[in-house]
This record gives structure tokens, sequence and C-alpha cells, in this order.
């Protein structure tokens, strides 16, 4: 009976030792300090970047995040750490794990956003690719590939891993406050060429062969639209928007007209679908409605 408890407990002990080396975590408890300390200054900056009212308390506490960001991300195996605090900043991860990207935005102006981002590699030393947003200047947007230096600002909502004929890729799905009138969202493409992010590739096929590197939907302020991965229908839906006068004098702008465009993923490759959710009724509709033989109107009374 001894032996059979003392066999137990080098069990028991054998196995507490195993979980304990499993929850070692990958830095000291020094490094984990520091970097709770360099999330919770974040956190505030983050906060004031996008909340406060002053212009120049907002730049200010951009230009102060971006090197404690840096100084913060420098600690070995900082990948590891969360930065769950930091609700102001997007902070997404592909399924591998083999990168994360933070992006921000900075309202200048009623017709001006700026925005801020970085992709962290998920290395034990630090290799990170400052982006730096020139959407202003970028005239064709939907046909180039950019540079992490001349990057198509935005912030990430959501990404998606994909395997393409060249090899994987990563979908960037964005929302770009762009002006006082007009919201744009986009799906971004992202690859890795000899180790570098580049972002646009023509996978996106139209009718006729056209291809798009990117897509740029820009709709009305007064309205809300849908562009996301719909993991059920295993497409990509979005609003299929009309060209309309706006309400305010901005004039022609788009809304959504309550039909839905999506794309396919096939080899590799997204197809353009022209409607989705097609509804086919056995009947025409009524031109007015009616209240069949019913003896009660639709309030109760005869």
């Amino acid at each position: 009976m001894k032996k059979i408890l003392l066999l137990a407990a080098l069990a028991f002990g054998c196995i507490s030792q195993q979980f304990a080396q499993e929850a070692t975590p990958l830095f000291p408890e020094e490094n984990q300090v520091f970097l709770k300390e360099m999330e919770d200054t974040l956190a505030l900056l983050a906060y004031a970047v996008i909340h406060d009212s002053l212009p120049e308390h907002r730049f200010g506490a951009c230009r102060e995040m971006i090197p404690k960001l840096v100084k913060a991300l420098k600690v070995e195996h900082s990948f590891q750490y969360p930065f769950e605090r930091l609700k102001s900043v997007s902070i997404q991860y592909p399924r591998d794990s083999s990168f994360r990207i933070f992006t921000w935005q900075l309202y200048v102006d009623k017709d001006d956003y700026r925005y801020y981002g970085a992709i962290q590699m998920n290395t034990p030393g630090l290799k990170l690719f400052p982006l730096i947003d020139r959407s202003f200047k970028i005239e064709d947007a939907e046909h180039q590939a950019l540079s992490p230096e001349e990057w198509y600002g935005s912030v990430y909502y959501n990404l998606l891993d994909v395997e393409g004929p060249q090899g994987k890729y990563y979908l960037l799905f964005g929302f770009d406050g762009y002006s006082f009138f007009r919201k744009r969202k986009l799906i971004d493409v992202l690859s890795f060429q000899e180790g570098k992010p580049v972002f646009g590739a023509p996978v996106f096929v139209h009718e006729g062969d056209n291809r798009k590197a990117r897509v740029v939907r820009e709709y009305s302020a007064e309205v809300s639209t849908r562009c996301n991965y719909d993991e059920l229908l295993e497409m990509i839906i979005f609003d299929h928007l009309i060209e309309m006068d706006g309400a305010y004098d901005e004039g022609p702008v788009n809304y959504p007209d309550g039909s839905y465009e999506a794309y396919r993923l096939e080899k590799g490759l997204w197809w353009h679908v022209d409607k989705v959710f097609d509804q086919v009724s056995d009947e025409a509709p009524r031109p007015a409605p009616i209240l069949d033989n019913r003896t009660k109107d639709i309030f109760g009374k005869q």
C-alpha cells in the first residue's frame, strides 16, 4: 500500500512539474510588469487620440503613443502579450499567428482622417513594419500594389487567411472615415514577398476578366453598410450601392438599395457575384393589400 501511495505521489509530482513548466511565461516577471505598465499608459493615450475634443491633445497623444508602443514591442517575446486594454486600437491576427497588425484612427477635422499602423512579426526579437498612410495621394486605389510606406490607411476590423495559386495571402477588411458626408469600407490584400509585406494583388475578378487589387466601397455617412466575410455562406457579402442626390446638398452619394453583391472564392481568386439572396415567389405580388374573406379588419372591427 505504501509503495502504491509513493508511486502515486511521484506521478503527481511529475505531472505538477510538467504543468508548471507549460505555465511558465516566455518572458520573466519583470518584463510582464513593464509591459503592463506600458499598456496602461498606451491605453490612456489611445483613448485621448480618439476621444479628446481638442485637436492639439489628439495630435500630441498620437505622437507620444507611437514611440511608447515601439518601446513596449521591443521586449523579447512581446508578441505573446495581448494588449487587451488598447480598446481604441484594432489588433488583428491570422489563424497561423505568424504576425499581428495594429491600426488606429486620428480624427484631424471633419474632412480629414489619418491612419496609423504597424505589422509585428511573430519572432523572439522585434521585427516591425511601420505603416505610413498615403491614401490621400493614391489616385487609382483599386489597381495598385502598395508598400508599407505608401499604405492605404484604414482601421481593420477583420482578417481572413486565404490559400492562393501563388501561396498564402490575407484579406484585410477596413473602415476609412474619409470625409464628413462620405465613408469608405475596403478589402485589401496582404502578402509577404521575400519577407516584406505588400498590399494589393489582382485577386478580385469581375466580368470580362477585369481584376482589382483591392476593393473600395464609398457610401453616404447617413447609412451603415455591410462588407465582411460570411462564414455560413462562404462568401464576402457587401451592399449593392446606387447613386442618389444627398440630403444635405453634398452632391451625388451612394446608398444601399437593399440588395447584396458578393465575392466567391474559387482556386485562390475571388469571383464577383452580381446578386445574392435571390427570392422567387410562386405568384406575383398583389398591387394593394386586401383583407380576403376575413370578417374583421386589422383593428379587430367588423
